[in-house]
């Protein structure tokens, strides 16, 4: 027996031993593989630089390559970055996405968590013939630079070089980071070596020139850098020799994998080589950062310059008559061509890629460029069009990459003219159609009830709602049977069921909401009606084509900050009284006044509507989809989507509205609300008669049901992933490109 005990003893422990092993090789990182040479003093190269192309070793021989790519965000709606990794499932889905939409590469712009490592590891194992590569970049102080306005402070400098070294380590999957409160950056434990997969570095973010100008007036005396592989040129100011020792650190460090890789830094239109005569903002010209003042030394895999060009900003690409010299191939003057057309002109021996581009879809609208391109305001599909155009143009001017900006969706993005209208902390939690920044991705990363109700004029989809998430507004008015009410993420969804078929030609549709205490009781559109309390916002339906949002004019924000405080919109006092019977259009500011000596020319002040309600159909499914739709009537339906922010909202996910309290500043303040109280009337068009406000004069609509809902946090959100229209779009314009031009045209 006791024999026998050891024996079986020993066949348990060997068998244990064995599963362990299988186990322990199994969660062993795979070895990353990739066809490779050596050269210079024995590193490793997959791409190079050689002239003013890159280079990909492939099939035992160097060939020119052209990168085509997308840039990707480090989250997902409910959370900021470095809150919480993106699965590893989602990271190889998207991957699978992202080549077969053509693309060959990812540019990340700092170190994401180490599930994004890990997954990209794993998906190239299974697709070792055609592995999808990534550009690293390397996250610089942005804050501290800006406060600081020195380069060379060593503080700062101390925590780049930090960044950088931990940026390689973790590429290779070499360090383990520490989690920092509050910092957003990424933790965890790294231990996938990804810099097989690795096609280039980006180092640093875009520049902020006011620094860029102080950091070369303040460091005048800067000696010329000479690093061990890269070197500052004669002429280079004191932070482009500043960047010459950040991107020979990379190298350095790089090389201690043995391994090396094209490196570039980060750059933009506003600190571009080149001058912009026709730009009216000093900053917007005032400092170059040159890639051609830097230079590899001892760097076989080489250097290239990095640029992000959008076609709405800086002013220029609308107004300067010198970037207005060359006609696309739809024969159309286009600034955008022209501009790269001279940026790549300029770098003529080195490569360039645009490693950002694109324009958002949107409701909101920030910049207005050439040939409609603006940031904002577009439809999913306008979206794809616009990208796939300037994608074709980078591919034409003989550039050597071309990163669309940007992969998905990500909610808590801020915009410069509505950052004011909002709550900073909770802007990941919704999602704001106004906010054009959230809205830059081809992967839509769309509110939760998107794939439940379609706004279409079909009432059906409203029966798949259980009953705790719509509610019926018990409201008896003449004209409309019911009113159902349910919201999401991103809209306050009505669905109304008329007594007759909806006819535009002979009625308007009204729907006043009132959030807070205050607005209009009285106005035209009310044809001598009055309520006993305020509306703060007014959805007129009146054309069969599209509706308007308007908003009470002394609750008007954009009045409210560019008239009253300050003084540049010509306004009538008259428009700030309570109940001033005055409904403006929803307005955004594009751009500020500007005006000599602090630009260089007087440049107007410029606003656009982005109140307008589009008819059409959301259902995705349709032939006739516009991502924009936000009504549909059909017979006796009709049903609308209303944007949060459109209602006043500063945020829903609190119940928080912006409050008719003026703060003196621009920054506007919210108050808690308990919900919004919906008011719906019908006017006929001949006789203005009003149907649905019967009865007392002044109307009781305080006595209307106020829809409401609960507070949602984080772990709430809930959100539709799918690919836009612009995917498919962007995925024709890929595939059509395989090798760079072979010459500068």
């Amino acid at each position: 027996m006791k024999k026998l005990f050891k024996s079986g003893f020993f066949k348990i422990g060997l068998v244990l031993i064995i599963a362990g092993g299988a186990v322990a090789f199994w969660l062993m990182p795979p070895v990353a593989k990739v066809e490779s040479t050596e050269i210079g003093k024995g590193y490793k190269v997959k791409f190079k630089t050689n002239g003013t192309q890159i280079e990909q070793f492939q099939n035992q021989s160097w060939n020119p390559y052209f990168a085509k790519g997308v840039n990707m965000g480090a989250t997902v709606p409910g959370h900021f970055p470095g809150e919480l990794e993106i699965p590893k499932d989602d990271y190889m889905r998207w991957f699978e996405m992202i080549q077969d939409m053509g693309a060959n590469v990812i540019r990340v712009y700092t170190i994401l968590k180490p599930e994004f490592y890990e997954a990209l590891v794993r998906y190239n194992e299974k697709h070792q013939d055609n592995p999808l590569f990534f550009i690293q970049g390397v996250w610089s102080p942005e804050e501290q630079l800006i406060a600081g306005q020195n380069a060379f402070d060593p503080k700062v400098k101390q925590k780049f070089e930090k960044e950088v070294r931990e940026a390689v380590e973790a590429v290779y999957g070499n360090i383990k980071l520490e989690a920092e409160a509050h910092s957003g950056k990424a933790s965890g434990n790294y231990l996938f070596n990804a810099g097989p997969y690795l096609m280039g570095w980006i180092v640093g973010t875009e520049w902020d020139p006011m620094m860029v100008d102080k950091t070369n007036k303040n460091n005048s005396g800067a000696a010329d850098y000479k690093g061990e592989h890269f070197q500052s040129k004669p002429g280079a100011n004191p932070f482009e020799k500043w960047l010459a020792e950040m991107v020979d650190i990379t190298a350095t460090t790089e090389a201690k994998h043995g391994w090396q890789h094209p490196i570039a830094f980060s750059n933009w239109v506003t600190t571009d080589p080149l001058e912009h005569p026709g730009e009216p903002l000093i900053t917007e010209d005032m400092v170059s950062v040159d890639p051609m003042h830097i230079e590899a030394v001892d760097w076989d895999a080489g250097y290239f310059a990095s640029y992000h060009v959008y076609p709405y900003y800086p002013d220029f690409f609308t107004f300067d008559k010198s970037f207005q010299t060359m006609k696309n191939d739809k024969g159309e003057v286009d600034s955008y061509k022209t501009y790269l057309h001279k940026l790549k002109e300029y770098h003529n021996d080195m490569p360039v890629m645009i490693t950002e581009f694109g324009v958002p879809a949107s409701q909101g609208i920030a910049h207005t460029g050439m040939l409609g391109r603006n940031q904002g305001g577009h439809d999913d599909k306008t979206q794809g069009e616009m990208d796939a155009d300037m994608f074709r143009q980078i591919h034409q001017e003989g550039y050597s990459g071309a990163i669309l900006f940007t992969w998905q969706d990500e909610w808590f993005k801020k915009t410069w003219n509505t950052l004011n209208y909002d709550i900073p902390d909770r802007r990941a939690y919704w999602y704001n159609t106004l906010t054009n920044e959230s809205h830059f991705g081809i992967l839509g990363m769309y509110p939760s009830k998107d794939d439940v109700i379609h706004i279409d004029g079909d009432a059906s989809d409203w029966d798949k709602l259980d009953d705790g998430d719509k509610t019926k507004l018990d409201m008896q008015m003449k004209g409309f049977n019911e009113i159902w009410a349910t919201h999401d993420e991103g809209y306050l969804y009505l669905l109304a069921k008329l007594t007759e078929p909806l006819d535009l030609t002979e009625n308007s549709v009204y729907l006043g909401f009132d959030t807070l205490k205050g607005g209009n009781r009285h106005a035209p559109q009310l044809q001598g009606k009055t309520l006993d309390e305020g509306l703060e916002t007014l959805i007129e339906l009146g054309n069969k084509d599209k509706g308007q949002m308007m908003i009470a004019s002394n609750y008007d924000f954009h009045t409210r900050i560019y008239g009253k405080l300050s003084k540049i919109l010509a306004y009538d006092p008259k428009q700030f009284q309570d109940d001033s019977g005055l409904f403006n259009p929803w307005k955004l500011v594009v751009n500020y006044l500007l005006e000599y000596p602090d630009s260089r020319v007087d440049h107007p002040f410029g606003d656009i509507e982005v109140g307008d309600l589009l008819r059409g159909t959301s259902d995705p499914q349709d032939p006739n989809y516009n991502s924009k739709a936000m009504w549909q009537a059909k017979g006796d339906v009709l049903e609308i989507r209303i944007p949060w922010m459109l209602l006043g909202f500063s945020d829903p996910s609190s119940l928080s509205a912006i409050s008719y309290k003026d703060t003196g500043t621009k920054q506007l303040e919210s108050e808690k609300v308990e919900g919004v109280r919906i008011v719906p009337w019908i006017v006929r068009k001949d006789s203005k008669e009003v149907i649905g406000l019967e009865g007392n004069n002044p109307y009781p609509i305080s006595k209307l049901p106020l829809y409401t809902w609960k507070r949602w946090e984080d772990i709430d959100v809930k959100y539709v992933e799918r690919p836009k229209q612009s995917y498919s779009i962007m995925k024709k314009a890929m595939r059509e490109v395989n090798q760079p031009v072979s010459e500068h045209k």
